[in-house]
């Protein structure tokens, strides 16, 4: 049985424009134009004909980007907001952590909060007697339980949310982003407990940015996109089409930042600086290609990439070299090689040409980087040199730090223990 079915469910807000605002009513109404002002400019779809199940003792996961309708989902599951349209059937005791701070009544302290919000959920005073010591000391909070929560910082919030929403013992969990504001030590926690309802068979609705995690945890997930369901599968599946998805919207995005630089950029600045030499030996054109060999500009750290110069000398030319340079935004020097560094002897060129150089898997960390090209001859003397003025981003899952990402494995005795992740390969 379905512990959550959603049926063609929509959500529509109205927007209101800022240039119809009045700043006080007798204002509005000596202009005549109070009507006017609360007449919407446009309707938003949060949620647009959404439908899936979620069946007893799985977890679900949501994904999407910002503004995709991930969190209005949860609000209309728990009802806190209203379908405009569409049906949402819950079978079962919800529990909820959806916003952070959300129930918490910020004058009172965290002991009075604890019993307002259990009672809330449907327990009897008697309940969250026997439960308050496990809330407390789960979310470490036994030094500050008697302030009031106003004075709590965003982690103590989530702690003391998170505590309680488990503690009450709930059929059906609902987590949104919240644990992102988590204190390091205890998004652990957080996770373990979830772990634990799983294997208890609880139901669970996980809404994160989280992929690791979402794929770790969830036996099905959802992607949303504009407030319409785009798949709904197995966990790698569909963060994999997510994943392909942002990756063409940042090479979108990458690509327009670049036009802007362009047109922002002289073209005579951009040959004082940026590319020198008489061009005896002439560079054309540079693209950069992915393993399918089309041309883009963002690259995950596994990824091959192909640099191609198109180039032309215009005369027959003995002594050359063909050369390449990553550097990251803060102009350090990642990897570089030329034909001469790699024994490759000159011979002649003349005429229009191609010279293709295949990085087999780049093992950079996440950020931009820029790429140099250059014909010169041995001695150095230039021919065309082209800096900076090529770049590519490289997008990863991986969260580790650094220029290089080499290949690598971790190896713990016996008497450590500890959980491995899930396979990203």
């Amino acid at each position: 049985m379905a512990a959550i079915e959603v049926t063609n469910l929509s959500r529509i807000y109205q927007k209101y424009s800022s240039a119809h605002r009045f700043k006080t009513f007798k204002s509005a109404i000596l202009k005549r134009d109070f009507f006017r002002s609360l007449k919407p400019d446009e309707l938003v779809h949060a949620l647009d004909d959404v439908s899936f199940k979620v069946d007893e003792g799985t977890t679900f996961g949501v994904i999407g980007e910002n503004g995709s309708g991930k969190s209005t989902l949860l609000k209309v599951v728990t009802g806190i907001a209203k379908p405009t349209s569409g049906e949402v059937i819950v079978r079962g005791k919800v529990s909820a952590l959806i916003e952070l701070g959300a129930g918490f009544h910020p004058e009172i302290t965290g002991r009075e909060n604890i019993y307002i919000n259990g009672i809330m959920l449907g327990l009897s005073k008697k309940m969250i007697n026997q439960k308050y010591e496990d809330i407390v000391r789960f979310a470490e909070l036994e030094d500050f339980i008697d302030a009031p929560v106003k004075t709590y910082s965003s982690g103590m919030y989530m702690r003391l949310g998170f505590s309680i929403a488990i503690n009450v013992n709930p059929d059906i969990l609902l987590v949104d982003e919240v644990l992102a504001v988590g204190d390091a030590s205890f998004v652990p926690k957080c996770l373990d407990r979830i772990d634990d309802f799983r294997r208890r068979q609880k139901t669970i609705l996980f809404v994160s940015h989280d992929l690791s995690t979402v794929e770790k945890i969830c036996d099905r997930v959802a992607w949303l996109k504009h407030g319409r369901v785009k798949t709904i599968g197995e966990p790698r599946r569909v963060i994999d089409a997510y994943l392909q998805d942002v990756a063409e919207k940042q090479e979108d995005d990458f690509e327009m930042r670049q036009q802007e630089v362009v047109q922002e950029q002289s073209y005579e600045e951009e040959r004082r600086e940026n590319r020198w030499g008489k061009r005896e030996i002439e560079i054309k054109k540079v693209r950069l290609k992915g393993a399918d060999g089309k041309e883009k500009h963002v690259f995950s750290p596994d990824e091959s990439m192909t640099i191609e110069l198109d180039v032309e000398a215009y005369s027959s030319i003995k002594d050359f070299v063909f050369g390449i340079g990553i550097f990251n935004s803060q102009g350090i020097c990642c990897y570089g090689t030329n034909s001469l560094l790699e024994d490759y002897e000159a011979v002649k060129i003349e005429g229009e040409a191609k010279v293709i150089c295949r990085l087999m898997q780049l093992h950079l960390v996440n950020g931009t980087y820029y790429l140099d090209v250059a014909i010169h001859k041995r001695d150095g003397y230039p021919y065309d040199y082209h800096r900076n003025l090529y770049s590519f981003l490289i997008s990863s899952r991986h969260k580790d730090g650094g220029i290089y990402r080499p290949p690598h494995t971790w190896e713990f005795s016996s008497n450590i223990a500890v959980k491995p992740p899930r396979d990203k390969s």
